[in-house]
């Protein structure tokens, strides 16, 4: 709690002069004056006295150890009906919860029970498409079937050593660039060769 506090001087005469002014802070607990490096704050966030959830109170730091002491070992729990209502929270104090285990350890009996809310499995992202990063421009891949544009270094390459080429792709089993065909001659930019060969592009 804090309240202002007005010092003030009565000199000669019936004028009053304030001189200095302060705020002064009280514990809402016992309303003693609390130093500011003093006071500790206190949040409460379940009393049944709350109505529009938690508040906050101001204590001296020598009240804090009584609270300390006060302190109880409790059990939070939720009451789960069958009807489908909504759960109702209960707080125990753990000795007494663990009493209603009759002749066993509730210990063992909170490590073997299975979880109340499963951790979510995280959706798997796709998988990235994979990245060809094969040369089409050198002598080892030029002229393979592949998506994507032909580049111009791998067009030079199939033009200068278009025999060479066609043979590896013999013996890898896949089609071979041929002349005759207008696609072929269009994709690697064998217009020219083509024509030596005494193939016509229609």
């Amino acid at each position: 709690m804090v309240i202002p506090c007005a010092a003030s001087l009565f000199p000669t005469g019936e004028v009053q002069h304030t001189v200095a002014q302060r705020m002064v802070r009280f514990s809402d607990l016992t309303s003693k004056i609390i130093e500011d490096d003093d006071v500790v704050r206190i949040v409460v966030e379940q009393h049944p006295a709350l109505r529009a959830g938690p508040v906050e109170i101001e204590v001296a730091q020598d009240e804090v150890e009584l609270i300390r002491k006060g302190a109880l070992s409790v059990v939070n729990l939720k009451l789960y009906q069958g009807d489908g209502s909504e759960p109702e929270a209960v707080t125990m104090e753990i000795e007494a919860f663990d009493k209603l285990a009759d002749g066993v350890d509730m210990a063992d009996i909170i490590r073997r029970a299975a979880p109340a809310y499963p951790p979510r499995k995280q959706a798997r992202s796709a998988p990235a498409p994979a990245i060809d990063k094969q040369d089409y421009s050198t002598l080892e891949h030029a002229g393979k079937p592949h998506r994507g544009k032909v580049t111009e270094a791998e067009k030079e390459t199939v033009l200068n050593n278009l025999p060479a080429i066609n043979e590896r792709l013999r013996r890898e089993g896949s089609r071979v660039i041929d002349l005759g065909d207008p696609e072929h001659v269009a994709r690697y930019g064998l217009e020219a060769l083509a024509q030596e060969a005494g193939y016509s592009q229609q």
